[in-house]
């Protein structure tokens, strides 16, 4: 069991000087503290140099970002911000799933919900994709296809809203593309 040492502010600044010269270039005074630091740190042969320094390193890790961030302010890259001085969107929504909305819509990702509201969508641009087919033949494997994946949704239990989307009937559904098409 090791003892507790008292706490000493020199050692702690000489730590953080000699990471900080150990993290940069070990240009203006990196050696000379890391040699104290390591001279005074000798008496704690407890655990490794390189275990120290890796603890001292997280130890003092908000010091360097601190830093990063006031140097950033000062190089102005915080200036002219698009939402500088407003509100994040969605925040005072109330919604507790705005974050998740906000990234579905952002990124453009599609499939992100309930069968029975993705079968839902489908049917409602179902009239869409087979105009743009060019026989009857894809027209009715379309139809099939959407009939399977709806009779497939209705035998599995339900997660989420219910499923009400009905099938379609190929032989109307070619009558009313051929319809559709002016033929």
């Amino acid at each position: 069991m090791s003892e507790h040492r008292p706490h000493d502010p020199a050692l702690d600044a000489a730590r953080y000087r000699s990471h900080r010269a150990d993290a940069s270039d070990a240009g203006e005074q990196g050696p000379d503290i890391a040699r104290l630091t390591d001279k005074r740190l000798a008496g704690e042969a407890d655990e490794p140099l390189a275990a120290r320094r890796r603890r001292d390193r997280i130890d003092t890790q908000h010091l360097w970002v601190e830093r990063q961030i006031v140097e950033a302010q000062r190089r102005g890259d915080f200036d002219d911000l698009p939402l500088a001085g407003k509100p994040i969107p969605g925040l005072s929504s109330g919604d507790p799933d705005w974050w998740t909305k906000a990234l579905v819509e952002r990124e453009r990702l599609d499939g992100v919900a309930p069968e029975s509201v993705l079968l839902r969508r489908e049917d409602a641009d179902l009239d869409a994709r087979l105009d743009a087919l060019a026989d009857e033949a894809a027209v009715r494997e379309s139809i099939e296809a959407f009939n399977a994946r709806v009779l497939s949704a209705r035998a599995r239990p339900s997660a989420g809203p219910p499923l009400v989307t009905g099938l379609r009937d190929a032989t109307r559904e070619v009558a009313a593309w051929r319809a559709r098409r002016g033929r």
